[in-house]
């Protein structure tokens, strides 16, 4: 304490001198013991996070993005090879990659590990190295983007044992969906299998785990209620605004995949209008279908007074017509 005490004991370190000191001193009220435990807390927590952020810190930079003291090389093969030196002792975080490490052989002190991404298109070398850098640091996440995300979210689920940064690069792609990257995202969901494709077809799911049907759902909200609210289309169908909306609409609606069309023009969420609207929506869309998605297929619409929904859409594939060969 800094308190100055006037002692007679010539033992300065004396119990009983400095207590004799004390009865003759008048001290400011003592910190109460649970007061003084709690400020000793706070500030021993303080050092330790601050601790375990330095050495966080010192495993990305000095670890993943310098490579120093690797015993372990990656090569990442895709349109061209990337390679990592990297740690063992952090790759064993990932299920898929202490599986190659433990069937890998070893020598001259460094283990040699091979990952080829040309068979999944949607685990990109960027997105797989973001994945790589999480397992030092969560810095990594400072990288993700609308432009890689979806790749981030497949690298993640590939390498397993991440379900943090899954659910943070899953909501990444949900935010980015918007009307500028519609298109893509209809690209995406149109390369998913539908429940009737043949079971030889390559699934996403297997790529994104359950975040494939979540991205599929997150899509058809979109083109269900966000698209609409965003176009300022009405549901009140007097009203003259959103005619632009309603152009843009039908364009995006031209390109959507069946299924998600299907669902979309049935849904009673689908807020453009009463079932009219919606009929004469869908409709409209389907004449422009015929020129692109829906050609070799015969799309119908009709409009019910029966339960359930008022809209139902159709699909027929059209039979290829058989040539005759004159003999």
């Amino acid at each position: 304490m800094n308190n100055s005490i006037s002692s007679s004991s010539n033992g300065a370190n004396g119990v009983n001198g400095s207590a004799q000191a004390a009865s003759n001193t008048t001290l400011p009220s003592p910190v109460s013991f649970d007061e003084h435990n709690s400020h000793s807390e706070s500030a021993n927590e303080f050092m330790l996070d601050r601790h375990n952020t330095d050495i966080v810190n010192h495993l990305y930079h000095a670890g993943f993005q310098a490579g120093n003291y690797a015993d372990t090389v990656l090569h990442v093969h895709q349109s061209h090879g990337v390679t990592y030196r990297l740690h063992a002792i952090i790759l064993s975080r990932s299920p898929f990659l202490a599986h190659l490490m433990s069937t890998s052989p070893q020598g001259n002190g460094q283990r040699v590990i091979y990952v080829h991404l040309e068979r999944d298109p949607e685990v990109t070398q960027e997105g797989f190295g973001i994945a790589l850098g999480y397992m030092y640091s969560s810095a990594s996440l400072g990288s993700i983007h609308e432009k890689n995300c979806r790749a981030v979210l497949a690298s993640a689920h590939l390498l397993g044992g991440m379900d943090e940064l899954c659910t943070y690069s899953y909501d990444a792609c949900r935010r980015s969906i918007s009307v500028d990257n519609i298109g893509e995202w209809l690209q995406f969901v149109d390369s998913m299998p539908s429940l009737s494709d043949d079971a030889s077809t390559p699934d996403l799911t297997q790529t994104f785990g359950p975040y494939g049907l979540r991205l599929r759902d997150d899509v058809l909200n979109f083109l269900i209620v966000t698209l609409p609210q965003s176009l300022d289309i009405h549901p009140d169908s007097s009203s003259n605004s959103g005619v632009n909306g309603r152009d843009i609409l039908l364009q995006i609606f031209s390109r959507v995949p069946f299924d998600l069309f299907k669902t979309a023009m049935e849904s009673s969420t689908f807020a453009i209008g009463p079932d009219q609207i919606r009929f004469k929506f869908a409709k409209d869309a389907i004449e422009l279908r015929k020129r692109g998605i829906a050609r070799g297929a015969e799309e119908t619409v009709v409009l019910t007074n029966f339960g359930g929904s008022a809209v139902h859409i159709t699909r027929k594939m059209r039979k290829r017509p058989l040539w005759k060969v004159n003999s």
